[in-house]
């Protein structure tokens, strides 16, 4: 709880002025959950792409952002209970590309290799936990880009002026939505932590969220800077970008 303190205010009288402090009980058990995948992309649009193991303690130590924050002029710092990493192993097949002509071997590639570095690396932080989905392979395949596909039905490019740059691998998760809403229920229900900060930029998790909230969980929602849907604020207690990067970018 809160303790009430009454004093002068230069702007107020001296009777009207309220402000709080916070204890030790006040503090809160923290939990922060990732969407993995999301993150990765808007940290690469920006911060860049870096190497695995600066990639994670980037992202370990933007975690640990959220652990402070300033109420009434207060700076206020709450305890970790765990970080939640949720991802997919990289694909691991050969993919044909319509383009080239040939199979692709992602079983060799620079990004499985950037990918379970990565996962290594974040795994050895304290208080961290991976949660793993997978790849639904079946569909795994190459797609025009969105805006290429555009230029062609505008007749403002050819099919034969095509390039390699032109198409991008589709990739769908399959467990880690799912994961997200278990962890999240299993967190209210048991009373394990006061806050939950999720960094995603969907509204799949909307659900989960309305359920921890009935259960008295305080929940955040950080979408490293992206815009969400007005009715989203509906069913969180607040919305927080720890880095002014994220925003920028997504400008």
């Amino acid at each position: 709880m809160l303790n009430l303190i009454h004093q002068q205010n230069l702007s107020m009288s001296p009777k009207s002025r309220v402000f709080f402090i916070y204890r030790k009980d006040d503090f809160m058990k923290v939990a922060i959950l990732v969407d993995g995948g999301y993150y990765r992309k808007k940290a690469a649009k920006a911060f860049g792409n870096i190497g695995a193991k600066e990639r994670a303690i980037e992202l370990y130590k933007y975690c640990y952002r959220h652990l402070t924050e300033t109420v009434f002029e207060q700076k206020v710092h709450h305890d970790l209970y765990r970080i939640f990493y949720y991802d997919c192993p990289p694909i691991d097949k050969q993919i044909f590309h319509p383009l080239l002509k040939r199979n692709i071997d992602f079983s060799r590639s620079d990004t499985k290799s950037w990918t379970l570095d990565f996962f290594n690396e974040l795994s050895r932080k304290r208080k961290v936990a991976l949660r793993l989905g997978e790849l639904s392979e079946n569909t795994v395949h190459y797609n025009l880009k969105y805006d290429t596909t555009k230029k062609i039905m505008n007749g403002n490019k050819d099919i034969e002026n095509l390039v390699e740059r032109d198409f991008e691998l589709n990739l769908e998760q399959k467990g880690v939505d799912m994961r997200i809403g278990l962890d999240i229920a299993q967190l209210a229900f048991k009373k394990q932590v006061d806050k939950i900060i999720l960094i995603a930029g969907d509204s799949d998790f909307v659900p989960a969220a309305k359920l921890a909230r009935r259960e008295g969980i305080d929940f955040i929602l950080d979408p490293l800077g992206a815009h969400i849907k007005d009715n989203l604020s509906l069913h969180i207690d607040g919305l927080r970008t720890c880095d002014n990067a994220f925003r920028t970018q997504s400008n």
